[in-house]
């Protein structure tokens, strides 16, 4: 940047005028009052233009508007004028002027304190002199500050308001403070001259500080950063250049703000700075302090790290010490459980006195120690259990090892236990091919018999009615299921999921013959069973048996043994037979659900063999981890 100017002495500042109100209101202004405006031209008093309003009361009156756009902005040192003529013959007590920046609450009056506001004789209702001189036209001054409008206010109302008489308004607008021209603006000398003989109020508080410095005792840095705002702010010519990249970077601050309020937040603790005091206290009154303690482990259960601070991150560098005694065993545990359907602690949510002693303390501790040793690494523990003989052992069950061990607690055999409700319901759905895979996500609210909210939902609640998803909302995996805590979802439940009131480490398993009813009968089971049985007849072989082969080894991993093949062909011969004599059954069935069937399949060959994919569904083997 070089510095233009050359004039000495520099030039003085120029006031500008800007005229709002002239024979009309300002753009978008809607002009209201308690009687419509009234214009007149000459040869009544007309100040400028072609005509001024006129009003004549008895009382109280007005006229005004609100909603002007673009709004009129207020400067440092602006003020705000308007021109008024009162009517020798019918004088007004008193005429006042009212400016709206989003209240109105910003007035100055003149003559008697007759109008809005009265009583008062601060920014809401400034007394600034006597009634203006009767009979001609009298240009009212109003200093923006006087009536609280600070620098950076926008106007987007104005009101004429008189007590009595017949007023004459004209002409208004605002004067703003000195400012430089265009081209004295190209002029950093003049601009910081300038600077030191107005006011700084619009300027930010750094910049005023740097001012406020003799430019000779100014440092490097502090004189960089004056020009810099100085080219950024006021030169015409670098602002030109800068105003399309301040746009974009406004443009993306507001997308990145958009981006940072959709993500979900959490609170967050942290430590005091000066750590709360802890007494012991007499017999647990609050008030009978004793001596001070401070923040430590129990001795009996190991010591902390030596470079531990005394605080929750101590506590957590302890939890994982190799030296705990509980962290890493709980955890194998609960994985050697999801493997295996029981812990090597049976009462995995306890490792108390009063849960159960390991059925092999040896191996837990082992597991334990090889967890910590690999960095708790919880993809090599899983792949350790998974490739052991032990996990990879048969889950026949012979009579000598159920007598032996019953609740397969030595580990006699491969475990075998029935799935969890989730993995259920996600099972059918990624063997027919629904299940949408996507990661993330609110929850969703599949298939749910209807008006099972109602006898508990709360008026207003957003919860009270259940309003079933549409679309691939309905196959995301259950995890992502809606959970109404007083009324979890009932297929879960029916298959002994938690009712996450109580966090519960250890599910129990029953067998109930609720459960052979969901499988038979709740339409997302009958929409799979359908969906996949589109696969069969496309991608299964021409023949029934070779689709019956493609539904044991895609559902059970194997193939059908003879007797299963005989027995499965006949069942789909009857329903064949049976759909064929009752074709709009055979429609009602493979319409169940809302995804989209097959048209150029047949229905009755579809239904038929929709109901041997759902026999396969409803298998032990089909819900049991064996």
């Amino acid at each position: 940047y070089t510095d233009p100017a050359s004039q000495t002495p520099l030039p003085k500042a120029i006031t500008k005028e800007t005229i709002w109100i002239e024979d009309a209101v300002p753009p978008k202004g809607a002009a209201q009052g308690n009687t419509p405006w009234k214009f007149v031209s000459t040869p009544e008093p007309v100040f400028s233009g072609a005509k001024a309003s006129v009003r004549e009361a008895k009382g109280l009156s007005q006229h005004f508007f609100t909603g002007a756009n673009p709004p009129l902005s207020i400067e440092s040192g602006t003020k705000l004028f308007a021109y008024v003529y009162l009517d020798p013959d019918n004088p007004p007590e008193t005429v006042q002027l009212q400016f709206n920046d989003g209240t109105w609450e910003h007035r100055a009056y003149w003559g008697a304190d007759k109008a809005h506001g009265a009583g008062r004789n601060n920014a809401s209702n400034k007394l600034l002199g006597p009634l203006p001189e009767l009979g001609k036209w009298i240009r009212l001054e109003v200093p923006a500050t006087t009536v609280g409008l600070p620098a950076g206010a926008k106007l987007n109302g104005w009101a004429f308001t008189q007590f009595g008489g017949t007023v004459h308004w004209d002409q208004a607008g605002a004067v703003g403070g000195q400012q430089l021209s265009p081209l004295q603006k190209e002029s950093y000398a003049i601009w910081e001259h300038f600077l030191k003989i107005v006011s700084t109020a619009a300027l930010p508080d750094p910049i005023k500080k740097l001012i406020a410095i003799e430019s000779d005792k100014r440092n490097e840095a502090q004189t960089k950063q004056l020009l810099q705002y100085y080219l950024e702010n006021v030169n015409p010519t670098t602002l030109a250049q800068l105003t399309p990249l301040k746009q974009k970077q406004e443009e993306l601050k507001k997308e990145f703000a958009a981006i940072e309020k959709a993500i979900p937040s959490t609170l967050v603790m942290e430590d005091r700075k000066e750590p709360r005091i802890a007494h012991i206290l007499e017999r647990g009154e609050y008030t009978e302090k004793r001596e001070a303690v401070e923040s430590a482990v129990p001795a009996w259960l190991g010591e902390s790290p030596a470079d531990a601070p005394q605080n929750r991150m101590g506590l957590a560098q302890w939890l994982v010490s190799p030296t705990h005694p509980l962290t890493a065993r709980v955890t194998v545990n609960r994985y050697w459980q999801h493997y295996f359907g029981t812990g090597i602690v049976k009462t995995s949510e306890d490792f108390g006195v009063q849960g159960e002693r390991p059925s092999h303390p040896e191996l837990l501790d082992w597991l334990a120690l090889s967890f910590i040793e690999s960095g708790w690494n919880v993809k090599q523990f899983q792949k350790l259990i998974v490739m052991s003989s032990t996990y990879q052992q048969s889950s026949r069950i012979t009579p000598q090892k159920h007598t032996l061990d019953p609740e397969n607690r030595l580990v006699s055999h491969g475990p075998r236990f029935r799935l969890d409700a989730e993995v259920i319901r996600d099972q059918v759905l990624a063997v027919s091919g629904l299940m949408i895979p996507t990661v993330g996500g609110k929850s969703v609210k599949p298939y749910q018999p209807a008006g099972l909210w109602k006898p508990v939902g709360f008026g207003g609640s957003n919860t009270s009615v259940f309003k079933q998803d549409t679309g691939e909302k309905l196959y995301r995996r259950s995890m992502y299921t809606f959970w109404k805590r007083t009324v979890p979802p009932p297929t879960m439940s029916i298959f002994d999921a938690p009712n996450r009131e109580t966090c519960q480490v250890r599910r129990i398993r029953t067998n109930t013959p609720l459960q052979a009813l969901v499988l038979m009968n709740d339409v997302q089971f009958i929409e799979a069973a359908r969906h996949f049985a589109e696969q069969v007849i496309t991608e299964g072989g021409d023949q029934v048996d070779q689709r019956i082969a493609y539904i044991y080894r895609s559902v059970l991993a194997r193939n059908p043994k003879p007797y299963e093949r005989q027995l499965v062909t006949q069942l789909y011969n009857e329903h064949l037979e049976e759909f064929l004599e009752q074709p709009e059954a055979a429609k009602s069935l493979v319409s169940s659900g809302e995804s989209v069937r097959d048209e150029t399949l047949d229905a009755t060959e579809l239904a038929a063999w929709t109901m041997i994919v759902h026999l396969i569904f409803n298998l032990s083997e089909t819900v049991t981890k064996g």
